[in-house]
Formats: structure tokens, C-alpha cells, sequence
């Protein structure tokens, strides 16, 4: 298998996709595929297919393709998808309550075991099976339970504080969805920021340079 350092972004981002792609295949009872037949599905090439799985070993074999579980596993372990790493979510407001609820931490790498906010009306709210904690809890809730990853929903302004005190309280990595493009400084600490308006600005683009056949003229 490479080393994590030896493989592109580019790489990285396609695999949740691969994984996707192969649980649907799984659901539908599909035992192996092809890189031809996964690259018509993915709107991808089959070279690209073979170059990206390639980075992480041969699974493939010659005259057969790939078995699709056997595939969707090692994916799954590559992604980490097993470890459930421990996760805190900072800010339950809107964005943060329906990431709570309708993320499934743990298909994807993650346990959710605690929820913190600073607004005195939610505290105790119950949110996915967890009660809203006091932000002022953090410091002894990671000594406790030491979570690796934290979930940002807070405004950009404290983005910053709040990510340099969780680092100090052991967090390694972020899902920031705070606008605030938190700095890669930290040695050591993953962040994969999300900010949904570029998702939709990028939406915005591909409607405004649609490319429209141009209207012929009617046959005589």
C-alpha cells in the first residue's frame, strides 16, 4: 500500500466516491465489475480507475475485474471507515442540529459522543440521542473521553479560539463549516473545510454557461 504522503488530492476526493459507487453496486447484488463498467458508471476512464486503486495496491485481476465487496472492504479500510474515531460538534444551531441528525457518523468513520453550544436555551436539548452540553464542559468532556475529531458549526469569528483551544485538548482533526478557512500551521491536524455556498456558487456557474444547441432554422 503507498504512503498516505505519496498519494494526490485528487486521488483522496474520488475515493468516498469509489466507496459510494460500490455500496450501490453491493445493494443490488452485483459481484464483480470491470474498471470499464465502473468507469461508465462513474463518468470516469478505466486507466483513471486502475491509476487511482493502483496508488493503494492491486485488487483487480486479470480477466476478471473486481469483486465488488471485496473492493468495497478494502476501500472502506483505506477511508478508515471502520475506526469510529470518537467526534464532538461545536455550535447546535440549525446547520449544526441537522448535521447531527442526519449524518451517519458511523458508516463514515466517525462517533458522534458529544454535542456543545453556549446558548443557554439549548443546553440540555436532546439532539441524535446526545444532550447539548455547556461549552464551558469541553476541557474535562475531552480529558475524559478524548475525541480526535471536531465538527464546527459556529460563527467565523470564533472559529479560530475555539479550534486553537480544542487542539490543546487533543482534537487532530476538523470538519469546519464555519466559513473560516482554518489554518493547515498545526503539524499534524487534518481540517477539511466545507463551505456550501461555493457548492451552490459552483451550481450557479454551470447554469450560467449552459451550452444551449442553437436554433435552426424550420425546413421548407
Amino acid at each position: 500500500m503507498a504512503k498516505n504522503s505519496s498519494v494526490s488530492v485528487s486521488v483522496i476526493k474520488r475515493l468516498p466516491r469509489y466507496y459510494r459507487f460500490l455500496g450501490e453496486l453491493l445493494r443490488q447484488n452485483v459481484v464483480r465489475i470491470s474498471s470499464r463498467e465502473l468507469a461508465a458508471l462513474m463518468k470516469l476512464t478505466a486507466s483513471q480507475i486502475r491509476q487511482d486503486l493502483n496508488c493503494f495496491g492491486g485488487f483487480g485481476q486479470q480477466g476478471y475485474g473486481y469483486n465488488v465487496a471485496e473492493l468495497h472492504h478494502e476501500i472502506g479500510k483505506i477511508l478508515g471507515v471502520d475506526k469510529g474515531f470518537p467526534t464532538i460538534l461545536i455550535g447546535a444551531g440549525n446547520l449544526g442540529r441537522a448535521i447531527a441528525t442526519h449524518i451517519n457518523f458511523e458508516t463514515r468513520g466517525s462517533r458522534l459522543i458529544g454535542i456543545f453550544d453556549i446558548n443557554p436555551d439549548i443546553l440540555g436539548v436532546e439532539v441524535a440521542g446526545l444532550k447539548v452540553r455547556d461549552v464551558a464542559e469541553l476541557d474535562i468532556f475531552c480529558r475524559t473521553n478524548k475525541p480526535v475529531t471536531a465538527v464546527l458549526c459556529i460563527p467565523k469569528s470564533t472559529t479560530q479560539q475555539i479550534a486553537d483551544k480544542l487542539i490543546r485538548l487533543g482534537i487532530r482533526a476538523f470538519w469546519n463549516f464555519s466559513h473560516y478557512d482554518l489554518s493547515t500551521d498545526y503539524e499534524g491536524i487534518v481540517v477539511e473545510n466545507v463551505h456550501l455556498g461555493d457548492s451552490l456558487l459552483t451550481l450557479s456557474y454551470g447554469i450560467n454557461n449552459l451550452v444551449t444547441a442553437p436554433e435552426t432554422e424550420p425546413e421548407e
